[in-house]
């Protein structure tokens, strides 16, 4: 299985997941900004690419392309669409994954009209012969179309319109260099922080028409693991247990219960992460102990626990990765309501001092 595999790389069945599933770009497609100054959150990529926008919009051209990494669920769509909204431009949208062969990419390309932005999300699955003709396309706006086959085949040059190409990216470091040198401008998003997740709750429930508190946006924001997309969806899921199990409204009490529900914790952690760490320290005492092994003892596949659960846990300091396998920190035995062990007499230290 590939890492980069929905069911893998974000876990789109998870409340807690990162990758949006159908239902999730519906509610998205609603609670979407439709320009900078809409958008919470990445305000030096905000900043940046408000500069090169009116820059462009000034010379009577078209837009830089842009290159947008980070992780699922903060916010790379959102602007590319609104990239395409400021420079008053269609957008087409597709993925990497989706352009198997150079003739996939010649047909989108020769499609476009002129100013167009052309979304590319996961750039970075894109196959090496269409990643070829996008450098050329991206530079000079024109790719070379090949009819025939053997000797006999001959490359017809094809110019393009000026267009903006937005690629993102959870993997920049996959991208290969030629191909990142030819944007304009690369933008990296990072995690929120709280208080801007309480900002993207409350924009959320306005327009969900969700009666909700401050204490009540804080309660989901802290458990959204820095992620708006994250932060909606368990908004949509304290609304609808407010809605059933009391007077819908979201205070900080009813946001608590319905994500105890859910099983959501104090931290954002959710069953799985929950099952890892619990087997980490049940089962080998805190570790070292191997992903094969940790992954066998809490029923789940290597790639799952690898991909889906440690990214989270080693981000909040609970899990560490090291060359003689997986170590609970102390933080990990503290989150569970246990104590560290002690070092052996007169042994060394532990990885963490434990």
């Amino acid at each position: 299985m590939s890492p980069d595999d929905d069911s893998v790389a974000g876990g789109a069945d998870r409340l807690v997941g990162a990758v949006a599933d159908g239902d999730d770009l519906a509610v998205e497609a609603a609670l979407r900004p439709k320009d900078l100054g809409e958008f919470i959150g990445q305000t030096r990529v905000r900043e940046q690419l408000d500069l090169v926008l009116r820059a462009a919009r000034a010379r009577g051209g078209t837009a830089d392309h842009v290159l947008l990494s980070g992780s699922p669920g903060l916010g790379k769509t959102t602007l590319s669409m609104i990239i395409a909204a400021e420079m008053a431009a269609p957008i087409r949208i597709t993925s990497g994954p989706a352009i198997q062969h150079a003739g996939d990419l010649a047909a989108i390309l020769s499609s476009l009209t002129e100013g167009e932005v052309l979304f590319l999300d996961e750039i970075h699955r894109m196959s090496r012969p269409a990643e070829e003709m996008l450098y050329m396309a991206m530079e000079d706006f024109r790719v070379d179309v090949v009819v025939g086959k053997g000797p006999g085949a001959t490359a017809i040059p094809l110019e393009l319109p000026p267009f903006t190409l937005v690629g993102a990216t959870t993997r920049a470091g996959l991208l290969p260099p030629p191909l990142r040198d030819r944007f304009g401008f690369t933008g990296h998003m990072e995690f929120y922080e709280p208080a801007e997740l309480e900002l993207v709750v409350h924009r959320s429930a306005g327009l969900l028409d969700v009666e909700i508190t401050a204490e009540g946006a804080a309660e989901i924001a802290s458990r959204s693991r820095g992620t708006p997309r994250i932060a909606n969806r368990l908004l949509r899921r304290v609304r609808d247990y407010a809605q059933v199990r009391a007077d819908g409204r979201v205070t900080r009490e009813i946001a608590a219960r319905a994500l105890e529900v859910y099983e959501v914790d104090a931290r954002g952690l959710d069953r799985l992460d929950r099952a890892v760490l619990r087997a980490l320290l049940e089962l080998f005492g805190g570790g070292p102990v191997g992903l094969s092994t940790l992954a066998v003892a809490v029923g789940e596949e290597r790639e799952t626990v690898e991909e889906v659960a440690e990214p989270f846990l080693v981000r909040e300091g609970l899990l560490a990765r090291t060359p003689r396998g997986r170590v609970a920190t102390p933080a990990a035995w503290r989150h569970l309501g246990r104590t560290p062990p002690e070092p052996a007499a007169g042994g060394q230290p532990g990885l963490f001092g434990t």
